[in-house]
């Protein structure tokens, strides 16, 4: 398959929820995809399942999945490439390793190619998102943007040690109203999990660019550890339905605080 008719797949609700999915695509355009070598072409780094998590937690929420993979251009990175992250091993707006800090190239993307990317993928994800916001938030006077990701627990080229089931990024609280950064580390601290807020992932760009609290626009980020809801977190990344069930629960009930939290914050559009 070498064309998508739209990169962004949404469901529209009625909520003030958003839900952020820029990382669960595994769509690569076939000129793109053969110039990725062997490792490349496992597409390991994907957030696996995660759409399939969220599906049906909070029915009026709306959705806005980026449908291409992020080795073709990373929706949650800015469109200047700057590091989330200085000093520290990451990938970037078109990621020249994957997370283990692996070349993916055969030929690595030359920067005619990345400026086509932005304008074919990454544009069209962010101006649907940022539309959605808008639209949410001129119909409830506040949204909130909660941006769903999962990485592999173990990754040394990225952090040291295992990494917590959940990972609650609001930029040290500049993204979001400490309700909301509350009711989600409450939530998660009382699954008897382990957890953390603002730890190895403080949040990426989208949450960073759209959490602006002071006009009403909040955004929070979730990395899951993938050890909670698959059965390994190598090939094939198997979801697993029992690990996946429990893990909905408590996420059910994050999405549903949010929510109520959003009633307290709303005012006039």
């Amino acid at each position: 398959m070498s064309a998508l008719a739209n990169p962004v797949e949404v469901v529209q609700g009625d909520s003030p929820i958003i839900l952020g999915l820029p990382h669960t695509g595994t769509f690569v355009p076939d000129e793109i995809r053969a110039k990725l070598n062997p490792r490349g072409l496992e597409l390991a780094d994907t957030d696996w399942h995660i759409e399939r998590l969220y599906d049906g937690l909070l029915p009026g929420a709306t959705t806005v999945r980026a449908l291409f993979h992020r080795y073709v251009i990373d929706a949650n990175r800015g469109p200047d490439d700057a590091s989330l992250y200085p000093g520290q091993n990451t990938t970037g707006l078109v990621p020249t390793t994957d997370f283990d800090g692996a070349p993916i190239w055969i030929d690595a993307p030359t920067e005619a190619e990345i400026a086509d990317r932005k304008a074919r993928f990454h544009a069209p994800y962010h101006a649907t998102l940022a539309a959605e916001i808008a639209r949410v938030k001129a119909k409830h006077g506040v949204a909130i943007l909660y941006d769903c990701h999962s990485i592999r627990s173990h990754i040394p080229f990225l952090f040291e040690g295992t990494l917590p089931d959940f990972n609650i990024g609001t930029n040290l609280g500049a993204t979001c109203d400490a309700a909301i950064e509350k009711a989600v580390f409450d939530i998660s601290a009382a699954t008897g999990r382990t957890h953390v807020l603002n730890g190895r992932f403080k949040g990426g760009w989208t949450t960073r660019h759209y959490g602006q609290p002071q006009d009403g626009i909040h955004a929070i980020q979730m990395e899951l550890a993938q050890s909670s809801h698959l059965t390994t977190e190598a090939a094939p990344f198997a979801y697993d339905e029992a690990k996946a069930e429990a893990l909905r629960k408590p996420l059910r009930a994050i999405i549903e605080a949010l929510e109520t939290v959003a009633a307290t914050l709303a005012r006039p559009a």
